[in-house]
């Protein structure tokens, strides 16, 4: 993939993922964008509340991955990691 193609990507998993955020204000959670991998796997980050919310698989599955994936077809998995990235 190249970076042009990656930027678009993001840029509709991040549309995708404005979608979701308000539902997670709510509680006071959001979730941060961290990469699209070459394999089209999406990593996200929980942020706020949702870091240590016991519905976050639940929320993973029928929000987050199903948002990104309603906008983006061709990701294969959305995965959630938790602590500093280092790029």
């Amino acid at each position: 993939m190249t970076l042009v193609e990656k930027d678009r990507l993001l840029e509709k998993i991040e549309i995708a993922l404005d979608t979701i955020r308000p539902h997670l204000a709510v509680d006071g959670g959001n979730v941060e964008l961290v990469d699209v991998t070459e394999d089209l796997e999406v990593v996200v980050k929980w942020i706020g509340n949702c870091e240590n919310c016991f519905m976050s698989a639940m929320t993973m599955k029928a929000g987050i991955e199903q948002a990104i994936k309603a906008h983006v077809p061709t990701i294969s998995n959305v995965r959630a990691i938790n602590g500093v990235v280092i790029p």
